[in-house]
Parts: C-alpha cells; structure tokens; sequence
C-alpha cells in the first residue's frame, strides 16, 4: 500500500467533491477550541490518518489545523514529568533526550509509517484515531500516560485508559482538544517496545508489546509494565502478569514465569493479518523475549 503524503491545501484543492471543505489555521488553543463549535468542525494535526481514511469520499467540510501551534509542540520536561504536546511529531519523539524508561516509546515512533509519516503524524492525532493498531497506545500504556484535554469548560485529565474506549472511539467530548500527554519517568526503569508485521517496515501490526522493568541494586524487579496492541479493541495492559513479576529476581530464567493465561485479558480477532491464536502466540513469545532482552541488560 503507497500513501501520499500531500500539504493540506493540495488535498483539499485536488478532492472530488466540488464543495471544496474550509480550512482554519488558527493562531491559539482558545481559538482553536472557539472553532470548534462551528457545524462539521474537524480537528486537523497531521493529516495522516485523516486523508487516506476520505481516499474515496469528500474529505470533512471544515478543518481546523493545530498543527502550528506553539503551546501543542515539543516536550517538556519539568523533574521527574515530561509534557509532549499533542501536535509533537513522531520524529521529535525519536530524537527527544528522554530517560531510558522512555526507550519504547522512541523506538514505536521509529516503527510508524515511513519518515514522511513519521515527520508529519502526531502523538495526539494517534491517540485520537484510537485504532487497535496504534504503535503509540502499548508504550504509552506502559508508561501509565495521562492526556489533557481542553474545552470551554477548562481542562480534565484522564489516564490513557480511560482515554481509549474501543476500536475508533474515545472519551474526548465534541468541544475539546487533546492537548498534551503526560508522564512521569521510572526511576532505575527499562524498556523495549517490539512489533511483529508482516515485514520489516511500513506495515500495520499484528501485534506489538511493550514492556518497562525497574530493578533495585539486588537484581530484583521493583516495578512491570507490559501492554500489548492488535491483539484487543485497544491496546491492553497485563497487570497480573506485572504483579507476579514484581519482587522477583531479573534472570533470564524470568521468562519461564511467563504462561499463556498471563494474556487472558486479550481478545484478539481473525483477520486479512492473522489469526487470533497467532497473535496470541506471537505475543506471548515477544513479552517472553523482551522480558529477557531487558534481564540481560540489566547484568550487562
């Protein structure tokens, strides 16, 4: 599959409909938001899941592009928390200086698209699209990731899981915007983020994992995180499997703790990509792996 990436005013100008949709570019987050109670208002930031997804129909009658807003780029780090904003680039996110717990999350910005993709999508636009494949919910899980959201009425936070509430949908009302994501860093924490497709790159998965260990000067795991994408209508986390983890020595031997009733919580489906019980299969073997990838490290 080819997709072409096309500035906004091209896609808009070349669409097959004659009623050629608005764009507004507004120049802050209060205007944005007063934008968006016109009628068939649309939130723009990259445009990568937006386009191809109205390839064959008209595209949204009016888009708002936050794309250039200040207030919604870059990350921040304030202590032990970092603020990305919501329009940050999944290139900025790999090259960020982030802490070795944020390892998963740089490389699943590697691991989205193409470097056209990757210099246009954002982490707020992923998040939004709420697609069972998103490589950016699994790391953000594991990193027990908030979002702030802005509307008239102010801002609210939600824990990422909140936030994802099933195949394309999510708790953000009509009038608010993803602003930003948050999340605090994992003291002494490790991570590995891992996606098996159908081949090496620009492919969607069949189903990824990422996992974050923290292990104390004993050698023992203070601290598990795992989730797992495409294998559920949004991407899951295997909190017994973490409990069980949690006081044990970080060997190699870890991975033997590890059993397919640890992925219960799963629900993957058939597909054009794979079977249920092959994803179920490939993800049990990848937690196994980075499991281990990360105890050796750890002794390395």
């Amino acid at each position: 599959m080819t997709i072409c990436i096309r500035t906004v005013e091209t896609a808009l100008a070349v669409s097959s409909d004659k009623r050629v949709g608005m764009l507004h570019r507004p120049q802050s987050t209060a205007e944005a938001l007063e934008l968006l109670r016109l009628p068939d208002a649309t939130i723009l930031a990259g445009g990568t899941d937006i386009f191809p997804a109205h390839v064959d129909r008209p595209p949204p009658k009016r888009l708002i592009d936050i794309s250039r807003l200040a207030d919604l780029r870059g990350l921040v780090r304030d202590g032990a928390r970092v603020r990305i904003g919501a329009a940050t680039t999944w290139t900025e996110i790999a090259r960020a200086d982030l802490p070795p717990a944020f390892d998963m999350l740089r490389q699943a910005a590697l691991e989205i698209g193409a470097v056209q993709i990757q210099n246009r999508g954002t982490i707020g636009g992923n998040l939004c699209n709420a697609s069972p494949a998103a490589d950016g919910a699994p790391p953000l899980l594991a990193l027990d990731a908030r979002v702030e959201l802005a509307s008239p009425r102010g801002l609210r936070i939600l824990a990422l899981d909140e936030f994802l509430l099933g195949n394309r949908r999510t708790a953000r009302t009509p009038d608010e915007i993803l602003t930003a994501v948050l999340v605090d860093d994992v003291a002494g924490g490790r991570s590995i983020f891992a996606k098996l497709g159908a081949r090496k790159h620009l492919v969607i998965s069949i189903v990824m994992i990422a996992v974050l260990i923290a292990i104390d000067d004993a050698g023992a795991i203070t601290q598990a995180r795992i989730a797992v994408g495409s294998a559920s209508a949004t991407a899951q986390r295997l909190r017994d499997l973490e409990r069980k983890l949690v006081g044990r020595s970080a060997k190699a031997s870890i991975v033997d703790l590890v059993t397919p009733e640890d992925l219960a919580v799963l629900n993957p489906i058939d597909d054009l990509r794979a079977t249920a019980g092959y994803r179920r299969d490939a993800a049990l073997e990848l937690v196994r792996r980075a499991l281990a990838d990360l105890a050796e490290a750890a002794h390395g």
